[in-house]
């Protein structure tokens, strides 16, 4: 359940980022093509993922996705949001990646943010803040959970005392 308007959520500066809120993307659908194209870009062509036939006597079945595909969506999903937008310093790293489960070919996910945590910076005038995503199929099955670390601005002053 999201807790806001996700008109709420757009150019979060540090302060405005709230422990305990949720906000949801929209969607995506996998598909073959590109999964043949992160494939090429990212020069992983494991059978897993380009060899329908060597696929038909794994556990899965069927060419599941890139894990990391998987995780570049979740990057994507939440860009679309404009949480940061204009305030952000950087990505500081992805803790705690689980895979759970496959996505496969016309799977269709989206992510659930959470804020988890937050704390000013020791370097700079900066916040940082971890956020709890999930990736969530069409069945409400988690396919792959991680927590990320932002650096953000702090508001400028005269934003602050308003």
């Amino acid at each position: 359940m999201q807790t806001k308007p996700r008109e709420a959520f757009v150019d979060l500066y540090y302060e405005d980022v709230e422990i305990g809120d949720v906000v949801l993307t929209d969607s995506h659908t996998f598909t073959n093509q590109e999964i043949r194209r992160f494939a090429d870009l990212t020069r992983d062509q494991h059978p897993l993922h380009t060899d329908e036939k060597y696929c038909r006597n794994t556990q899965f079945g069927v060419p599941i996705v890139h894990g990391l595909f998987g995780l570049s969506i979740i990057e994507g999903l939440k860009a679309e949001l404009q949480l940061y937008q204009n305030t952000s310093v950087a990505s500081l790293g992805w803790d705690k990646v689980r895979f759970r489960k496959p996505i496969v070919t016309g799977d269709t996910v989206h992510v659930r943010v959470e804020f988890i945590s937050k704390r000013e910076s020791r370097n700079g005038p900066h916040g940082i803040i971890i956020e709890r995503t999930t990736l969530i199929n069409q069945h409400d099955e988690t396919v792959i959970d991680a927590e990320h670390a932002s650096l953000l601005y702090r508001k400028p002053a005269q934003q602050t005392s308003a």
